[in-house]
């Protein structure tokens, strides 16, 4: 089990380097917990969503 959590943890690392993060808050993607790796690639994602704060695209 411990080595499928240090899996997804690189995989988050991973994509977030592709995103062009390397650092959150002065602390190294490969300090953080499992937990604030996804809470922060999460946020991140959202943020830079091509909908951005409007959601979904709904034609009227």
């Amino acid at each position: 089990m411990k080595n499928d959590k240090e899996k997804k943890r690189q995989k988050l690392i991973n994509k977030l380097i592709l995103l062009n993060v390397y650092k959150i808050e002065d602390k190294q993607l490969y300090e953080m917990t499992l937990a604030k790796l996804d809470y922060e690639y999460r946020k991140y994602k959202s943020q830079n969503h091509p909908h951005g704060e409007f959601g979904s695209i709904q034609w009227v």
